[in-house]
């Protein structure tokens, strides 16, 4: 999307380029990612840099608002609601689209939020490599708000472990080395000491939680929690046991369990932007529009994407029984931006955020992108394509 670097890059572009970069990801992990990465970076113009911005400062003047928790409290299904939960997320993730406007300039548009962490650690690693091995200019950047490799990882390892001894601080999730963002906790483990535990480790005795590490029964004091609870719940027949989440322990849920239902697709018809489509909740939709097509229908209770109906008809809308459970939002059209050797794709760009406490509101950090050449955006359903998966942006200031 930056013509200069876009012309720069493809042209020294080359598959032993691709191949090293690729194995200088799995050396930094201690395995390849489990998720197609694609071949470039995006490159983002400052234009539409500072219109993303402005976006996610609009979302999150949402977040703020005084009635917030009132507004959602709906959005927690009752059998999933944990206890204690805290003032706000500590991490926030917006996703956007990008289009072209009537005036044909690039910008955003909303297409999911989350008060949920994602690749906090992988991202950074995948930037890095980016750069060093295709030589990446410094006039663009990963980060915001002045940050470095550095000092982000000192942001993150005071959010996630405070003053505790990282070995009672654990990264929680369902069967996490089988999960395909597992090359993340592999990094997170690295770079922070942060153990990774699947809640069938978990040891519980009253309101405490310990884990085994190396061999010594540990206390959990803080969980950096990964673990999406209904999907915990439809997976518990064949878990075996491990312990009851839904009470009150004696541990810090970084981020709470809550928050990822909240900050979810929940929110969508709360936010009125020109970077935000339409949306409403289906039992409150006035009258089904004539031209469905231009429309999506999403489940609220659903995670990457599953259960999306892209082409939308009246009988799919006749068909769903509980329709407070579903939004339709006005489509999105993504503009082919990013000129590739193989062809044109288009992308999605997850802007980041960490939420310290104390802190008034939440501090914009890193990102995420994602390449596509289809239908769907997720990075799984592009494995026949080339220059599609998963990859990060580099800004212009």
């Amino acid at each position: 999307m930056i013509p200069a670097l876009r012309t720069y890059y493809n042209g020294q572009f080359t598959p032993a380029k691709y191949q090293a970069f690729l194995d200088r990801l799995a050396a930094a992990a201690g395995e390849a990612p489990a998720f197609r990465v694609a071949e470039t970076p995006v490159f983002v113009p400052a234009a539409l840099t500072s219109k993303l911005v402005q976006a996610c400062e609009e979302v999150v003047e949402v977040i703020l608002r005084p009635d917030f928790k009132t507004l959602t409290r709906d959005a927690i299904p009752p059998a999933l609601k944990v206890p204690e939960e805290n003032a706000h997320p500590h991490f926030l993730v917006i996703d956007f689209a990008v289009c072209r406007g009537q005036n044909g300039q690039l910008e955003p548009q909303l297409i999911e939020l989350q008060g949920f962490p994602t690749l906090f650690a992988f991202q950074e690693v995948m930037a890095r490599a980016y750069r060093e091995q295709f030589n990446i200019p410094g006039t663009v950047t990963n980060f915001f708000n002045g940050l470095d490799a550095g000092r982000y990882y000192d942001l993150l390892q005071q959010l996630l472990t405070g003053s505790y001894d990282p070995r009672e601080v654990i990264l929680l999730e369902v069967a996490p080395h089988l999960q395909k963002t597992r090359v993340d906790f592999y990094c997170t483990q690295k770079r922070l000491g942060i153990n990774t535990v699947c809640v069938t480790a978990l040891i519980q005795e009253g309101n405490k939680l310990y884990y085994n590490h190396n061999g010594v029964r540990t206390p959990v004091k803080r969980i950096y929690n990964r673990v999406i609870f209904d999907d915990l719940i439809r997976q518990q027949a064949t878990l075996g046991s491990y312990p009851n989440l839904f009470q009150h322990l004696d541990v810090e849920w970084i981020t709470h369990p809550n928050w990822f239902y909240r900050i979810s697709k929940y929110m969508l018809p709360l936010i009125h932007s020109e970077f935000a489509p339409k949306s409403w909740y289906l039992h409150t939709l006035p009258v089904i529009p004539a031209d469905l097509e231009n429309y999506v229908l999403k489940p609220l209770f659903s995670f990457a994407g599953q259960g999306v109906i892209i082409d939308v008809t009246r009988a799919d809308i006749d068909n769903i029984k509980d329709p407070e459970n579903w939004i339709l939002q006005h489509k999105v059209k993504y503009a082919p931006v990013i000129y590739t050797p193989t062809g044109p794709a288009h992308c999605e760009i997850r802007m980041m955020y960490i939420w310290p406490d104390g802190s008034p509101r939440p501090l914009l950090v890193h990102n995420l992108a994602r390449i596509s050449k289809g239908k769907l955006i997720s990075v799984g359903s592009n494995s026949q394509d080339t220059w599609v998966g998963g990859s990060c942006c580099f800004f212009e200031g």
